[in-house]
């Protein structure tokens, strides 16, 4: 792999509103299908906190830089940000992470 192929670990945190939690986790459980069958994408999963039902965690596994890019211009992506808009209590945390 060179450089600019280096695989990706991407963390998103989100935390919903109040009383949008289910909106939330099935906002984020809707993006698994479609991500996983994206070029590219390795895994895909979200993981809900046990002590906190607003408390979302997604993990994904890229490829490459490329096919993170692709990813966040796709549909199913731009879908999920207009329900991020309605049930999130604050912005959704992005970090990268690479195994290098």
């Amino acid at each position: 792999m060179t450089a600019a192929e280096v695989a990706l670990t991407v963390v998103v945190e989100a935390v919903a509103g109040p009383g949008q939690a289910d909106r939330l986790r099935t906002a984020l459980e809707a993006l698994v299908e479609p991500s996983l069958e994206e070029a590219g994408c390795l895994a895909f999963r979200p993981y809900l906190d046990p002590n906190d039902a607003s408390h979302m965690v997604v993990v994904e596994q890229w490829a490459d830089q490329a096919a993170l890019d692709a990813h966040f211009d796709s549909p199913h992506v731009a879908h999920a940000a207009r329900v991020f808009e309605l049930v999130l209590a604050e912005p959704l945390t992005v970090r990268l992470y690479t195994d290098s």
